[in-house]
């Protein structure tokens, strides 16, 4: 019909890596792939959403709720239910994304940042989904694919300090795991686990 507008086909996407970024200070760089492709789109975002999605994914428990943990909290606490997550624009640079939600008699959408509704999507276990022009404006295809991109990988953290982790004791660095977890120190709690873990495949 004239004049209608056509609706866009969505693609859905997988969290395939979490890393510092090389080039902003204290930012890290989200990597998303569509689950049907070899394209990625990398997303610059804070340091504390990074942290939001890393714990979730990692399973890690916070001595304290964090924020996107009380959001979810409060929406199940009213049976409210978060369907996905759409990047559905993208204007200089900035994406923009909104979350479908259902509270069992209407669906809405909420207009939120993209780190925000990643770090949701996770916790709703809800898919990501994006559309085709953002994927041929921002999308990036790796020629040779790294661990980045294994399938159900777990986001990567650079592990700055290895080398001290390398000096310590497993019962050492189960205490300093214990510890940074009650100071919310998050990113370095990941680093343990990372060590903690590697010993056990060795």
């Amino acid at each position: 019909m004239l004049g209608e507008i056509p609706i866009m086909k969505k693609i859905k996407l997988d969290i395939v890596g979490l890393s510092y970024s090389q080039s902003q200070s204290g930012a890290y760089a989200l990597v998303l792939g569509e689950t049907k492709g070899k394209r990625r789109l990398p997303i610059i975002i804070g340091g504390f959403e990074a942290q939001a999605i890393a714990i979730e994914l990692e399973k890690m428990t916070p001595s304290r709720p964090l924020t996107h943990d009380l959001f979810k909290s409060f929406a199940d606490t009213f049976n409210v239910k978060v369907k996905e997550a759409i990047i559905y624009n993208l204007v200089e640079g900035i994406f923009f994304a909104k979350l479908i939600c259902n509270n069992g008699e209407k669906e809405v959408e909420i207009d939120t940042r993209t780190s925000d509704a990643i770090a949701l999507a996770v916790r709703f276990q809800c898919p990501i989904f994006t559309y085709e022009f953002i994927l041929s404006t921002a999308g990036i295809i790796l020629e040779e694919e790294s661990s980045l991109t294994e399938s159900k990988m777990e986001p990567e953290i650079v592990e700055t300090e290895e080398s001290d982790f390398l000096k310590k004791s497993t019962e050492e660095l189960k205490e300093m795991l214990n510890a940074a977890l009650q100071d919310e120190a998050y990113e370095k709690a990941s680093r343990i686990r990372d060590e903690l873990n590697n010993r056990k495949k060795s």
